[in-house]
């Protein structure tokens, strides 16, 4: 079934919640021409896809949706990188890439970064506390993820501003539309994250430390101590998709968590005043309800059915987190934003092999994000002056701006 007259794909992303309702109310799948793809919204049509990968591959798993200008990519071709990424890999060299990302993403190591995680958390609420009124996105959501998984990583932190922004600008680069003048600009800075990068991995090849850049360096490369030009790329492309990965999404997660949150004010001020038993279950809840990372792409292997719907091989899809966490057979009253409801199976970290790595640690941080926003800023309240926009993305969702004033 085809889906016509949606409006442009920025539309879409913005809201892409009245595609899922009609993508689950279709008989089959539905196309989307606006996402040049098959729309898989349905819970169990969802984790059918996730759970066979043989079938559904993650090749271009991040195709962009524009591509940039020759200019643009003229300038992106003097940096590093451009190699294969667990998220867009199957088999065994997705299992090779996933292998260091399990292992630095332990439950161990995430433990291990908590009292650093606190810390910074305390001290980025009260840089601002005192002020009255704050844009959460720029001091504090896209602050606190980059500072921890660049902990983690082993990313000095006079080093993690530049490494944030180039995560940023890449995704702009790859998935906005942008004069080329901009486009140039955005390359400009994702080059330079990656040489950032590249001067992190020749230095760990040749002086490991116990972060998770040098297993990452020691994964792809054959000679102890040194790395080629090609394992250099390899190894860059790897740290940019796992830092990517490991802060835009968790500062989503921040940015549409509190923004549900004081959008409902009773369920706040209930989370306020019981937020030891009931901030977990908000975590659950808001990363059901407006999942930040809404989908990602599957190309079909070999002519398959799938929901009733015959698809070629070579078919596109959009598989929807966004949309199962939507599915009213999965979870009653879908639509209905409720922190005290029985915790259910939702799909906002992925299913199957391709599971997030990081889904504790960014569990951890919105955690400790709401333990000092309830403690500190109890009062805190969208301000009535500045509308929330939703960035038009379907890789992060989350407000471009959230002015809260107290």
């Amino acid at each position: 079934m085809d889906l016509a007259g949606l409006g442009s794909l920025d539309d879409l992303q913005r809201d892409p919640y009245p595609s899922y309702v009609r993508a689950h109310r279709a008989e089959g799948l539905l196309r989307v021409p606006e996402l040049d793809a098959w729309l898989v919204a349905r819970d169990a049509d969802v984790r059918e896809v996730l759970r066979r990968p043989e079938d559904f591959s993650s090749a271009g798993a991040l195709r962009p949706d524009v591509l940039p200008s020759p200019a643009a990519l003229a300038t992106l071709g003097k940096g590093f990188g451009g190699r294969p990424v667990v998220v867009g890999t199957d088999g065994d060299t997705h299992q090779r890439l996933r292998a260091p990302l399990v292992r630095g993403l332990s439950p161990a190591r995430v433990a291990a970064v908590l009292p650093y995680a606190a810390e910074r958390a305390a001290a980025l609420v009260e840089e601002f506390a005192g002020d009255g009124r704050v844009e959460l996105m720029a001091a504090y959501a896209r602050r606190l993820p980059g500072e921890v998984i660049g902990r983690i990583v082993g990313i000095d932190p006079d080093d993690v501003p530049v490494v944030v922004h180039g995560g940023h600008r890449a995704e702009e680069l790859l998935f906005r539309p942008l004069a080329e003048e901009e486009q140039i600009a955005a390359a400009e800075d994702a080059v330079a994250a990656q040489h950032v990068l590249d001067r992190y991995a020749r230095e760990r090849a040749a002086e490991p430390r116990a972060d998770l850049c040098s297993e990452i360096v020691a994964s792809v490369a054959e000679v102890p101590g040194e790395l080629s030009l090609e394992q250099r790329h390899e190894a860059v492309s790897h740290l940019q998709n796992l830092l990517i990965a490991g802060h835009l999404t968790t500062t989503a997660l921040i940015g549409t968590t509190v923004l549900h949150l004081l959008r409902h004010p009773r369920q706040w001020e209930l989370l306020c005043a019981e937020p030891e038993s009931r901030i977990p279950a908000a975590i659950e809840e808001a990363a059901r309800y407006d999942t930040a990372l809404q989908g990602f792409r599957r190309v079909t292997t070999r002519p398959l059915t799938l929901a009733g719907t015959e698809l070629p091989a070579g078919a596109s899809l959009f598989v929807a987190f966004g949309g199962a966490n939507r599915d009213g057979v999965r979870h009653p009253r879908p639509d209905e934003f409720d922190i005290t409801r029985p915790p259910g199976r939702h799909l906002a970290f992925g299913h199957g092999p391709h599971a997030c790595p990081g889904a504790q640690l960014a569990r951890e941080q919105l955690r400790l994000t709401l333990i000092e926003l309830t403690r500190r800023l109890p009062g805190l309240r969208p301000a009535a002056d500045r509308p929330v926009v939703m960035r038009p993305t379907m890789i992060h969702r989350s407000p471009q701006e959230l002015h809260l004033t107290w």
